[in-house]
Formats: C-alpha cells, structure tokens, sequence
C-alpha cells in the first residue's frame, strides 16, 4: 500500500526534529564536557599551593582521560609515524601523551589569584565537531582564549584540539616539534624529549621561560 503523501511529509519532518534534537543534546553534551574540565582547572587552581605540583598533577591526570581523546590526539600528534609504532610503542606514547597534557596544565595552574572560566558559545566544525569557546579571565593580569574542539567518541564528545588565543592549534604546533624528533632520533628520542618537558613543568621551570 503506497504512502500518501501528508503521511510522508508527517514522518520527514518527524525525522528532522529528531535529527535536530539529537544536534542539540550532542552541543550541550560538548559544552557541558568543558565546563567539567573547566570546573577541574579551577578547583586545582585555587588550592593549587596546597597541591603542589604532584598533587595538581595526580588529580587531574583522571580529569584529562575523561574529556580527551587522547588515542586520537596521541596519533595525530606525531602523524605518519603513528603507523610505523608497534602496538606496545602506540600503548607507550600514549600514556606519555596522557602524562604530558596533565603536567602541561598542572605546571601552569600554579597561582591563585582570583581567575575564572567563561564559557561564551560554541559552533560547528569541520568533520562532524564542535569548538567550544572558553576564555580564562585574569583579573590581574591577560585574559587567555582556550577554544576547544571536540569530536564525537562511544563515550560522547572528548577534546580533540586547543586553539590558543583563538586561532594557534596546540595539536599542529605538537606535531611540528615532535615529528622533528622522531625523525632524528625515534621513539625513545621523543620520549626522553617529552620526560625533559615534564621535569621542567614540575619545577616550575617551563613557565618561566615562556614567560
């Protein structure tokens, strides 16, 4: 029996709503995993002489595995040498990844002194994602753009990207040094590069050169 035609336009624009419904519960669910990392950063922050850097370090190495993707950033990050990795080399910088992202934002979370997160919107993206538009306000000193993209993963959307002032990719820029690495020296050359970086996050030494 054929479907008359008000009954098809009924389900087409059924399947739309949903469709758009579906969009919209992904979108808060992508800023919603901000404002969760973004809850995180803070609470480090204001108890961040408390913490010390170890401290900083081991409560928010859970908070990054819950809102990045970090298998895909791991893989992106060094580009074609991705395939070349055996299985337990993929396994290692990954971890050494993860390890890398915490103590990054545990190094630099290291003075309270009245900051705040501001989330003001989101929009589409390339490939099916969303960047989520998030500034850190300094009352005393520059406020800092953080504008998060994220994709869609089994477990909802996960960071995949930091654009730094808006525009910078944190993820090309990582590339860029690491790839560079790799190609002098391997795996074990960037994993003592990327070991070096930490250590100098944990003594406070990273900041205070790119300060």
């Amino acid at each position: 029996m054929p479907v008359r035609p008000a009954r098809l336009a009924l389900t087409v624009w059924v399947l739309g709503l949903i469709a758009a419904a579906v969009a919209l519960a992904e979108e808060r669910a992508a800023t919603q995993v901000i404002a969760r990392l973004n809850a995180a950063l803070l609470d480090v922050l204001q108890h961040a002489e408390t913490l010390g850097y170890q401290g900083r370090f081991e409560k928010l190495m859970p908070v990054v595995a819950d809102t990045f993707d970090l298998a895909f950033m791991a893989e992106k990050s060094i580009g074609k040498h991705w395939k070349a990795l055996s299985d337990d080399d993929k396994a290692r910088w990954v971890k050494l990844f993860h390890e890398y992202t915490a103590a990054t934002y545990a190094g630099n979370f290291d003075h309270f002194s009245g900051q705040r997160f501001e989330i003001s919107g989101q929009e589409p993206s390339q490939n099916d994602t969303v960047v989520v538009h998030t500034t850190l306000i300094d009352p005393g000193g520059e406020n800092t753009d953080l504008d998060y993209r994220l994709h869609q993963t089994p477990a909802g959307p996960r960071v995949i990207d930091i654009y730094l002032k808006g525009t910078v990719s944190q993820l090309a820029l990582q590339r860029s040094d690491f790839t560079s690495t790799l190609d002098r020296g391997g795996l074990d050359a960037l994993a003592t590069t990327i070991r070096a970086k930490i250590a100098d996050l944990a003594a406070g030494r990273a900041k205070r050169k790119s300060g």
